[in-house]
């Protein structure tokens, strides 16, 4: 289980700065069965980075997990809190140049919406 995800949303649907303006929301919508079990894997007070895919595709803000409720394995209701704004975006390019980065999901499956960070990835790409 990790204590850190990344979570890709398509800007023009839902951006990170609607919801820093929302405040919180769920997260849901998702169908990859592997990023359904990462979701259904989260616990309150995980940390989450927020990637706006399309043509952002950069890591732009943080998150946490409030609230959990697989009582729908197919359907988890993940609610998530609002946090800041990154100093700078970091892009796609630059996730894949580190080196930190190069067994991640987030590098090897480009499609997955939900993907499991360690420690020193939400390290890297909150302090930039």
């Amino acid at each position: 289980m990790a204590d850190y995800y990344l979570l890709k949303t398509e800007p023009s649907e839902y951006s990170f700065a609607d919801l820093q303006r929302d405040k919180a929301t769920v997260w849901d919508g998702v169908s990859n069965p592997v990023a359904l079990r990462n979701m259904r894997e989260m616990k309150p007070g995980a940390q989450l980075i927020i990637y706006e895919t399309a043509a952002q595709k950069s890591a732009v803000g943080t998150a946490k997990v409030i609230s959990v409720d697989i009582s729908d394995p197919k359907k988890p209701q993940i609610k998530i809190q609002a946090g800041e704004a990154l100093s700078k975006p970091v892009s796609l390019a630059e996730i894949k140049a580190n080196k930190l980065f190069a067994d991640s999901p987030l590098v090897r499956q480009g499609r997955l919406s939900v993907v499991p960070l360690t420690a020193a990835q939400y390290l890297a790409l909150t302090t930039g």
